[in-house]
């Protein structure tokens, strides 16, 4: 192997080497930016489950009223 030879090969694994970190950038900014849309969707997911409790327990609260008044008249 000679010298040119051998500078093409550590050319192209330079290359290499910033196309994979190139590349990794992009993965950690992307898994970055899915965390944040998980934790964003996790607390939407929260608040959505408190407000159908909340509606739950509100017509519970009617059909409970309803019956009392149907067993009034």
């Amino acid at each position: 192997m000679d010298r040119d030879e051998l500078l093409n090969q550590m050319q192209a694994l330079l290359e290499r080497v910033d196309q994979l970190a190139d590349r990794m950038a992009r993965l950690q900014e992307e898994n970055r930016s899915l965390r944040q849309q998980q934790e964003t969707l996790s607390g939407e997911r929260a608040a959505l489950l408190a407000k159908n409790e909340q509606a739950r327990t509100r017509v519970e609260g009617m059909i409970l009223r309803l019956k009392s008044l149907e067993q009034h008249t």
